[in-house]
């Protein structure tokens, strides 16, 4: 595969994309993910690709086929007792993608993080080696770190997301600011796509409300997790969220999707 092919495992013919991560297992303790393979079947009407680690690639190969891939190539870990936060360190490299039968990789990049300098020569390795293989590297773009929402400032979201894209990612992924008229500004100052992710789980019409605004202003999609399989209806929280993206709807018409199905 070349690059465009790669990419169209995730992006559809209308340049946009729902990514589900499930990739938490080695980051934080969550409820969700007990039974990975049942999750996928339900949301694989929904969903056009999937967020893993290595071991989720592997061995959950049968219930991702036919879906995009992108390898998880680091370990995001929060700081946890007298452990520092070392924002995010490099473990597998595009070969382990390809090995996997991976169409993408995903890395962290936290500018202004303590660790930047590590994690911007971690990024920099990957989409060099994406230069030589084809594979797409989106990487997550949030300033300072992860979880850290009173940063995620316009300002501060613009310049992570130019960051990534300088460095040569293929899609940047990276949080809503909350600001639509701002959030347009940033799409539009980045000459690659751009997808939100969720973050923490919020109330139903919130995220349905963020995704809405978000694609109005611009993005390429989302790449949302735990507000789809934390759900009581994953399902249908992947419904809305399809509809969004794909066919334009309003936050009313997602929210009317999850309530009835």
């Amino acid at each position: 595969m070349n690059k465009p092919e790669f990419l169209s495992r995730f992006l559809q013919d209308d340049g946009r994309t729902v990514i589900v991560p499930i990739d938490h297992g080695t980051a934080i303790p969550v409820p969700g993910l007990e039974s990975p393979a049942d999750l996928i079947g339900r949301l694989n009407p929904f969903a056009d690709g999937y967020v893993v680690n290595l071991g989720a690639a592997l061995g959950l190969a049968h219930a991702l086929d036919g879906k995009g891939i992108c390898l998880r190539t680091d370990i995001y870990k929060p700081a946890h007792g007298d452990n520092p936060n070392h924002g995010s360190y490099l473990v597998y490299s595009i070969e382990d993608a390809l090995e996997a039968d991976a169409h993408a990789v995903m890395n962290m990049c936290y500018p202004h993080h303590p660790n930047e300098a590590q994690m911007f020569r971690e990024c920099a390795e990957l989409i060099s080696q994406s230069q030589m293989t084809g594979v797409p590297v989106i990487l997550e773009s949030l300033p300072f770190g992860i979880g850290r929402p009173d940063d995620y400032t316009v300002d501060n979201i613009r310049f992570a997301v130019r960051a990534a894209a300088e460095l040569g990612a293929d899609i940047v992924k990276t949080a809503y600011p909350g600001d639509r008229d701002g959030f347009e500004s940033i799409v539009k100052e980045s000459y690659v796509p751009v997808i939100v992710l969720g973050g923490a789980a919020t109330d139903d019409a919130g995220i349905l409300r963020m995704a809405a605004d978000a694609i109005s202003a611009g993005a390429a999609g989302v790449a949302i997790g735990r507000n789809v399989w934390q759900h009581p209806q994953p399902e249908r929280m992947a419904k809305a969220l399809h509809a969004i993206v794909h066919e334009n709807a309003k936050a009313d018409i997602a929210i009317g999707i999850l309530a009835n199905g």
